[in-house]
């Protein structure tokens, strides 16, 4: 095996997947309803997808957008009553099918919350139906992986839709380094956003 052309392929494989996202009115459906929230966003997923939820929830909340993770196997075990009707859901599922994603959403619909953001890939999934809003990943993104299994592809995929939806957030709001510092006060992050900070007086 030639390593570094193997590396290389995963690479641009993964970037491929990430550049044939079709952007459709969906995703500006999907800014507007979190920009418009009157409560906090509320990320959750299982696996690798919980993973990119996770990450979309600290990203999110570093940006002025309130949000927290919540696993969606807890969720059965008491953490729905961290979720009230103002919150809003975004589910992450590669399949659309994970048990215990859509046992939530069930749950959350019980209890009146319907808001709900899905990001999948599968076209016929019951995730599309709990979900107000759907942002398609894309129906045939191939995994680099050799067996076509570990998902990698799928998940670069999630990882810039939910960039590319926090940061368009973050320039609605007119948030500012000032902003980001007193988020984000720590480490080398913190270190140049209070120099930004001190250098223009604000």
């Amino acid at each position: 095996m030639n390593i570094k052309k193997n590396i290389a392929e995963i690479i641009n494989k993964e970037a491929n997947a990430m550049k044939a996202i079709n952007i459709t009115d969906a995703f500006e459906d999907a800014v507007n309803i979190l920009f418009e929230c009157k409560g906090r966003i509320v990320t959750t997923g299982i696996g690798k997808a919980g993973f990119m939820a996770h990450k979309f929830a600290s990203t999110l909340s570093s940006t002025g957008t309130p949000a927290f993770f919540v696993h969606p196997a807890e969720a059965g075990h008491g953490d729905m009553g961290m979720i009230d009707g103002n919150d809003l859901i975004v589910a992450f599922s590669t399949s659309g099918k994970s048990t215990e994603v859509i046992e939530m959403l069930q749950i959350a619909r019980d209890l009146g919350i319907h808001r709900v953001v899905g990001i999948t890939s599968h076209t016929k999934s019951p995730l599309r139906e709990l979900s107000e809003i759907i942002l398609d990943m894309g129906p045939d993104i191939e995994e680099p992986c050799p067996l076509k299994v570990t998902p990698s592809a799928t998940i670069a995929v999630m990882l810039g839709i939910s960039d590319a939806i926090a940061l368009t957030l973050m320039e609605l709001k007119g948030f500012t380094t000032s902003d980001y510092g007193q988020r984000h006060h720590k480490g080398y992050l913190g270190s140049i956003t209070r120099a930004t900070k001190n250098s223009d007086g604000s």
